[in-house]
């Protein structure tokens, strides 16, 4: 069985949309899957669109992205986990890559990205150099990661000492336990944060990011771009 994994904090604008494409993946496939959304203290609707959409609803208090990803693979079932971002839309094409990649000795792996519309100019400049950097060097993305069930437990799951990159510490941590792949298949991830921050603000906060390295993201303080209350989306044509 697959488990599908979304750990989710105040996303009602953007659950419902990642959920029917999850379903729509696990029906196209022929698969039996589950859906397990892990509900980190939302104050709106995210339980009752995840409950209203036949998922598995777990619900913690631990404002923090490892713990509450693996707070969602406790109550999973599935022997494939595949963690995907609440403001995520898969596809057919890159489930299915995924599951072919586990079935054939793979350990784990992530995908490629894109950002929907619209998106700062800037920004899909960067994501460009990030998606070839993370394939140059075989990291997974947060927003869309793989694993088996056992190469999860062997690892011990998202290092809860990281409040941000837990998804490069995990990639790391399995590809010591064998193959770990990026797929060359793509996810659609919300750009919803580059709209809702400015350029100014997104330039100061990944230098001050690169200045400190890995301790800055073993603290909440100084990771508001993740952790804040901005959760409006402008659309604004950009």
């Amino acid at each position: 069985m697959i488990s599908f994994i979304v750990p989710a904090y105040n996303e009602e604008r953007c659950l419902a949309a990642t959920l029917d494409a999850l379903h729509a993946a696990g029906r196209a496939l022929g698969e039996v899957y589950e859906i397990v959304v892990a509900d980190d203290a939302s104050t709106d609707q995210t339980a009752a669109i995840a409950q209203q959409q036949g998922a598995l609803l777990v619900s913690v208090a631990h404002r923090q992205i490892a713990a509450t990803r693996n707070a969602g693979a406790r109550a999973a079932g599935g022997d494939w986990f595949i963690f995907v971002d609440a403001d995520t839309v898969v596809n057919e094409a890159v489930v299915r890559a995924a599951l072919v990649a586990m079935r054939s000795g793979a350990v784990g792996g992530g995908a490629g990205m894109r950002f929907d519309d619209p998106a700062p100019r800037y920004a899909r400049l960067m994501l460009r150099v990030v998606v070839r950097l993370f394939r140059a060097t075989g990291f997974a993305a947060g927003c869309f990661l793989f694993c088996t069930r056992s190469t999860f437990a062997a690892v011990g799951g998202f290092d809860e000492n990281y409040y941000g990159a837990e998804e490069l510490v995990m990639s790391r941590a399995l590809k010591r336990q064998g193959r770990f792949v990026i797929l060359k298949q793509t996810v659609t991830t919300s750009a919803r944060k580059l709209r809702t921050y400015s350029s100014r603000e997104v330039f100061l906060l990944t230098t001050r990011l690169a200045s400190r390295g890995m301790k800055s993201v073993k603290q909440r303080q100084g990771m508001e771009f993740w952790y804040d209350g901005r959760r409006e989306d402008p659309r604004k044509e950009v």
